[in-house]
C-alpha cells in the first residue's frame, strides 16, 4: 500500500497560506521519489496528477525503457545539471535550468528517447504529470523543447507553464495552470499571488529548505489550502531551489489506466487502443 500524505496543522500568524499536507512521496531513498499520484495527493491537486522527483547519474537516462501515454502532458525541469534532447521533427539542443521539455500524449504516444546525457555526470530535477481538459485529451501529441534562454523569468522565477504577472510561457499549456521553477537566496523574501480561480497550490523543495508555514525542506512537497490567498515564502539559510504550480481546479474525476489519465471511461479505452496501435517493436512489456 503507498504511503499516505502525512497531515499537518499550521498556524498563519506570519501570513503564510496554511500548508495543509506534507509529503515525502514513495521510493525516497531512490533515484526517484514519487511526490504526488492520484491515490494521494493527486485527487486533492489534479489538474496536477503525478509528480517526481529524481537524482541520479545522467548515465541513466538511456536505461529509461520507451513507455507510453494518453489522455495527459507530462512536463521536465532540471534543478541541477544537464542533458542533451534530440527528437527528430521536433528539436535537439541542451535543457539546463530553466529549460522544460514539454510533452503532450493526448490521443496516445510513447516515448522515453528523446533525451541524453549532457555535461554534466549527474542531474536533479522534477517530471510533473498534468491531467488535459476534456477538449485535448484526445488530440495529436506533441512535443516542445524549450531553452532556457527562452523561458521568461518573473523577478526570482521561471515562468514554466502559463501566465503570470504580464509574462506568458512559450509552453503550449491549457490554461489555467502555472507552473514555476524558483531560486531563492538565504532570507530572501518571494510573494506569489494565485491569478483568479487558481484555488489548487502546492511547492515541492528541490536543494535547501524554504520558511513557510512549519517550513519545507529538500525532498519534500507541501499542498496549500484551496483558495487564493498570496503564498510567502522565504529562503532558509542556505537558499532554497524548488518548483510551485497553482491551478483552476480540474472538474472531471480521474479515470486511470497503467499509464494514462483520462476524463470518462470511453476515453480511457480510445486512449489504451491508440497506444496499442502505435506500439514500436522495442516498447516495455504493458503491465
Amino acid at each position: 500500500m503507498q504511503k499516505q500524505p502525512e497531515a499537518v496543522l499550521n498556524d498563519d500568524d506570519q501570513g503564510f497560506r496554511r500548508i495543509v499536507a506534507r509529503t515525502r512521496g514513495a521510493g525516497h531513498g531512490g533515484p526517484i521519489a514519487r511526490l504526488i499520484s492520484p491515490s494521494d495527493l493527486g485527487h486533492h491537486l489534479k489538474p496536477f496528477v503525478f509528480l517526481d522527483l529524481f537524482s541520479s547519474d545522467a548515465a541513466l537516462v538511456r536505461n529509461m525503457a520507451v513507455h507510453p501515454h494518453s489522455g495527459l502532458a507530462t512536463i521536465t525541469v532540471l534543478t541541477d545539471g544537464d542533458l542533451r534532447f534530440d527528437k527528430p521533427g521536433w528539436g535537439s539542443g541542451t535543457l539546463g535550468y530553466g529549460g522544460v521539455e514539454w510533452m503532450r500524449a493526448g490521443s496516445g504516444v510513447w516515448h522515453g528517447d528523446e533525451m541524453w546525457p549532457g555535461s554534466t555526470p549527474k542531474v536533479r530535477g522534477f517530471q510533473l504529470w498534468i491531467a488535459l481538459p476534456a477538449e485535448l485529451e484526445a488530440s495529436p501529441a506533441e512535443w516542445q523543447f524549450v531553452e532556457a534562454r527562452e523561458i521568461p523569468a518573473v523577478g526570482p522565477a521561471r515562468l514554466i507553464l502559463g501566465e503570470y504577472q504580464g509574462s506568458r510561457s512559450p509552453v503550449r499549456s491549457p490554461p489555467g495552470v502555472n507552473y514555476l521553477l524558483v531560486t531563492l537566496q538565504p532570507g530572501e523574501e518571494y510573494l506569489y499571488q494565485p491569478p483568479e480561480g487558481h484555488e489548487v497550490g502546492w511547492l515541492s523543495v528541490s536543494l535547501g529548505a524554504l520558511e513557510a508555514a512549519g517550513g519545507v525542506s529538500a525532498g519534500e512537497l507541501g499542498m496549500f489550502e484551496r483558495g487564493g490567498r498570496p503564498i510567502t515564502l522565504r529562503g532558509g539559510t542556505a537558499g532554497a531551489t524548488f518548483v510551485l504550480g497553482s491551478a483552476v481546479p480540474h472538474p472531471h474525476d480521474l479515470v486511470l489506466g497503467s499509464y494514462s489519465v483520462h476524463t470518462s471511461a470511453a476515453a480511457l479505452r480510445a486512449g489504451e487502443a491508440r497506444i496499442m496501435e502505435l506500439r514500436p517493436r522495442h516498447a516495455a512489456v504493458l503491465a
